[in-house]
């Protein structure tokens, strides 16, 4: 009797390991960054089941309790994950992976500290696990101790953790870090980073430009510059294709390397292939600019001189490898669709040119083509009707990829998060996005959430047609991009919306537009308004020229642009245009006409606050502040109704808070 009741625990023991193990491979596959959501979630499902079973069976299995807390934390259930976690330690104590999970649940729970001594128990278990070592990084991160936690994970890849979690951290610090000499593992960083095509690169320009700046020694006056050095140089060209250096410095070498291209080419009739990729990544570069970085005389006399020939070229019916040199050079200096010989251009598809040329043609001729065809869809384009090709407001900002995110649900969030409930909401919930510049938020809310429909709406009618062309080539259907007058005649109609999303707020033009009217117009009980309250744009020289517009009537052209900025890059170390000269799009005229022609109307952010502060009608429900950390909403809420009445000695406007409001009725 007792040998056979031994038996079959022996036999209930191994059915749970099996489903254990089949468990095991369905989290697996939930987890897998290229699944749908769909697959994720029956996996997930499934995943749920084995467990269930086999827990049935042995109910102090400790693997399946750990794994059972797993598929909690995943699903945002913090207090049940950490019953399962300290469950599976009861029943099996020692067990690293079970340490491991606790600090993630703790870096879930906004409790860096407490990951971070869960993580050491976690390796003084398994000094081997990679895991565990990369929650010590993340919980250094969430401290805010960037540069710790960025050695961590290149530590990490040298591991062999080729995780994009890693990449996309130690990005993340990457952007927070100060570099200060020529460091070789710097770079060979700064290249990896770099190379990852998923990774917003935009986010770690400073870092890249500052290696570069210690790298040419670009603070020391007359710094030799070596052609054939930086033609070789791999972050460099890296750096000029994929990101923007905010750094006066750094637009100066560009400046420099520009012109040492054009003079070996005047001088020698043609642009030798060792130095067609630099060429070409700073042609991109410049692109990305918006060309605000000015030519001397000489240099536009000969671009002006490149441009004819390439036009009586393409009259005649030369073959298009005679264009080739002739092109690069130009791009460099201003956009190909911008040239009396653009419409030429159009004879050849893009797959046409050469590989290495292609990425400048996208950027110079094709994608602005594609972006003049949008505009012609609204009536904001009557405006720029009036204006030189040269002087059409670029988008702004500039960026390369979406930041990485798991895909999930709008529902999800409102539920999990916000504490909201989202049994009545319809299938799809739609989202405002105002002031989208250029779209990027909007489209990853597009992207990763998978019951929206996104409006994104922009005051700048280049940021509409960038947006709704990224939208169109990376197959999103459930976005639109519209100017501001469609989105009050669609809220005029009487649609609706679950949730407002405040970017860029509207400029003193707007004077037809009341965001806060918008709002209230747009909502039903149950909506969410989300904002920052800081505004940026407010520096004492962007103030200074903003005045020096009004008193001179200055249009927001090219070369008032290019002058302006001449103006502060003469003077970018002393007051009061160092703040400035520091700022991200001062080095884009994209970024200086929206700052200096259409900067935000504080006046819109405090109406729409004043609105909020109201607790009759809408609930604070949650608050970060600058650093991403959660905050008592209660503080927040009666600092926002003290400034409602007027008292500004509290104003949040400026602070950099992230606020979350819900409509109450």
């Amino acid at each position: 009797m007792e040998a056979k009741h031994y038996r079959h625990g022996q036999t209930q023991n191994a059915q749970a390991a099996r489903l254990y193990l089949r468990a095991s491979e369905a989290y697996s596959q939930s987890n897998g960054e290229t699944t749908p959501l769909a697959a994720r979630l029956d996996a997930r499902k499934l995943c749920r089941q084995h467990l269930e079973a086999a827990l049935a069976l042995e109910p102090d299995y400790a693997p399946a309790l750990g794994l059972l807390g797993r598929v909690a934390l995943d699903d945002g259930h913090l207090e049940q994950a950490q019953i399962l976690f300290i469950a599976s330690l009861d029943a099996q104590p020692g067990q690293s992976q079970q340490y491991t999970n606790l600090g993630y649940w703790a870096l879930k729970s906004e409790r860096p500290a407490m990951a971070e001594q869960y993580f050491a128990q976690a390796l003084e278990l398994d000094r081997q696990s990679a895991t565990a070592f990369c929650g010590v990084a993340h919980a250094k991160r969430l401290k805010a101790q960037f540069d710790v936690a960025y050695l961590h994970y290149r530590k990490l890849l040298e591991m062999g953790a080729d995780w994009s979690s890693v990449y996309s951290g130690m990005l993340t610090c990457a952007s927070h870090l100060a570099v200060h000499q020529a460091d070789d593992d710097l770079a060979r960083d700064a290249i990896a980073l770099l190379r990852q095509d998923t990774l917003p690169h935009q986010q770690i320009g400073r870092f890249v430009g500052a290696i570069l700046s210690a790298k040419y020694d670009l603070n020391v006056p007359d710094a030799q510059i070596l052609l054939d050095t930086a033609s070789e140089d791999e972050l460099l060209i890296l750096a000029l294709q994929k990101v923007l250096m905010p750094s006066a410095a750094i637009e100066q070498f560009v400046g420099l390397l520009r012109r040492a291209v054009l003079a070996e080419v005047a001088q020698t009739a043609e642009l030798r292939d060792e130095l067609q990729p630099l060429a070409l990544a700073i042609a991109q570069y410049a692109e990305r600019t918006g060309y605000a970085i000015a030519a001397r005389d000489d240099e536009q006399r000969m671009i002006d001189a490149i441009n004819n020939s390439l036009q009586a070229q393409l009259a005649l019916g030369e073959p298009q490898a005679a264009l080739h040199g002739s092109l690069i050079m130009s791009a460099m200096y201003g956009a190909l669709f911008h040239q009396a010989f653009a419409v030429q251009l159009g004879q050849w598809n893009l797959t046409d040119w050469p590989l290495a040329m292609q990425a400048v043609m996208v950027a110079s001729y094709y994608d602005r083509a594609n972006e003049e065809a949008i505009k012609q869809n609204f009536e904001e384009k009557a405006e720029e009707l009036c204006l030189d090709k040269i002087d059409l407001p670029q988008a702004w900002p500039t960026w390369s990829n979406l930041s990485q995110q798991t895909e999930t649900s709008l529902k999800k969030i409102l539920i999990q998060e916000l504490g909201l409930p989202a049994e009545d909401l319809p299938d799809t919930l739609r989202i405002l996005v105002c002031g989208a510049q250029s779209g990027q938020r909007a489209l990853e809310l597009a992207r990763y959430l998978s019951d929206v429909e996104v409006i994104a709406v922009d005051e700048s009618l280049a940021n509409v047609a960038k947006g709704g062309r990224v939208a169109a080539e990376i197959g999103l259907d459930n976005i639109v991009f519209w100017p501001w007058s469609i989105a009050q005649r669609f809220v005029a109609d009487g649609h609706k919306l679950h949730w407002v999303e405040v970017g860029r707020l509207p400029s003193a033009a707007m004077t037809d537009l009341s965001l806060s009217a918008l709002v209230n117009d747009a909502t039903n009980a149950g909506a969410v308004v989300h904002l920052h309250t800081a505004i940026t744009e407010q520096t004492r020289g962007d103030r200074q020229i903003r005045d020096l517009i009004k008193e001179h009537n200055l249009q927001p052209n090219r070369a008032t642009l290019r002058q302006l900025r001449q103006l502060v890059l003469n003077n970018h170390d002393k007051t009061p245009w160092q703040d400035l000269a520091h700022e991200d799009d001062f080095f884009s005229l994209g970024g200086c006409r929206d700052r200096w022609f259409a900067p935000q109307d504080p006046d819109q952010l405090k109406q729409l606050l004043g609105l909020l502060s109201n607790e009759v009608e809408w609930k604070l429900i949650k608050a970060r502040d600058a650093e991403g950390h959660s905050l008592s909403p209660k503080p927040v809420q009666r600092q926002i109704q003290a400034e409602a009445m007027g008292n500004e000695v509290q104003s949040l406007v400026g602070q950099g808070l992230s606020v979350y409001f819900s409509k109450r009725r």
